[in-house]
């Protein structure tokens, strides 16, 4: 079939790469430009470069609404459109322009964690499973019908990246096998069960921000679901911001304010968490690894000389 590819940083990339390798025909790339948002500048790989590296014709857009670019997908004639990671809304125009439509892949079980980040979203809302799902494009984001779906289990010390890097190896074989079903002249495709639809937002850095009314649990997952190259998550001591790079569940079980720098155990520093951490029944967060202000990365026994204060959500 002849493709369009519509596709940005490290998703697009692996997308793009995986079209190339296949029998169908690249004959036009749409990719944003560059961007200096903070969860844009990781995994970026560019999808221009890899296009130009092969000859195919390459647009830069932000959004996808011009008459210039209508004009050259109609010129490129294509069979089909395939979409991944692209950051704003493709037109029905646009995505109904091809005979067989467009053919979304994305980083989700859906109909869950349609819309942004949803690897980081599924590892802090503690999923035991994530995948990449290609469904066809409809006029309701990530909605349409799924073509094809792979699933990876997520173990109970992952992080995002280890996530990531699962993921993305899915994207080859999803996408090209997507593309041998509709290729095969099937039209029938498995409906969304919409009653189980969610749509997240992108991150931003507010979403870093450590509160100690959540439970241990849902703590450990937020520092492994920021884990390096992402921006870790972050608290305050003392009025300076830090950073926690790893941590674990505390075995024991500490009672008193959510906050509260307690006690040593292992190789952490356990830090009262959770809302009802009054009554003595919660497992602590034990830091074992901190970034100051400065930059020093260093044990958490390290830095915390002394027990007692607090971290704290804000200066």
């Amino acid at each position: 079939m002849r493709v369009v590819m519509f596709g940005y940083q490290t998703w697009g990339h692996r997308t793009l790469q995986a079209l190339l390798d296949s029998e169908h025909d690249v004959v036009l790339v749409v990719t944003h430009p560059k961007s200096e948002h903070v969860y844009e500048k990781i995994w970026s790989d560019s999808v221009a470069d890899l296009a130009q590296e092969h000859g195919v014709p390459v647009l830069l857009r932000n959004r996808p609404d011009d008459d210039e670019l209508s004009a050259r997908l109609k010129e490129a004639d294509p069979d089909i459109i395939v979409a991944n990671n692209w950051r704003t809304w493709l037109p029905p125009r646009v995505f109904n322009l091809p005979r067989h439509g467009t053919l979304n892949v994305h980083d989700s079980l859906l109909p869950k964690y349609a819309g942004f980040s949803p690897l980081i979203w599924a590892l802090i809302n503690g999923e035991t499973e994530v995948g990449v799902t290609a469904h066809m494009m409809n006029d309701e984001l990530d909605a349409g019908d799924i073509v094809r779906q792979e699933v990876v289990p997520v173990g109970p010390k992952d992080t995002a990246t280890d996530l990531f890097h699962r993921t993305v190896d899915l994207i080859a074989p999803v996408t090209v096998g997507a593309l041998d079903i509709i290729a095969s002249g099937r039209r029938e495709f498995v409906r969304q069960d919409r009653s189980q639809a969610s749509f997240f937002h992108k991150r931003s850095v507010e979403d870093s921000r450590i509160d100690w009314n959540w439970s241990a649990q849902e703590l450990d997952r937020l520092v492994r679901a920021q884990s390096e190259p992402y921006p870790s998550a972050f608290t305050f001591h003392r009025g300076r911001r830090i950073e926690v790079l790893a941590a674990f569940v505390s075995q024991g079980r500490y009672g008193g304010t959510p906050g509260r720098v307690f006690y040593r155990e292992g190789d952490g520093v356990v830090i009262v968490a959770g809302a009802d951490a009054r009554y003595g029944r919660n497992h602590g967060l034990a830091i074992t690894r901190v970034r100051t202000e400065d930059g020093r990365e260093l044990p958490a026994a390290e830095y915390f000389t002394s027990m007692g204060g607090y971290l704290t959500a804000r200066p």
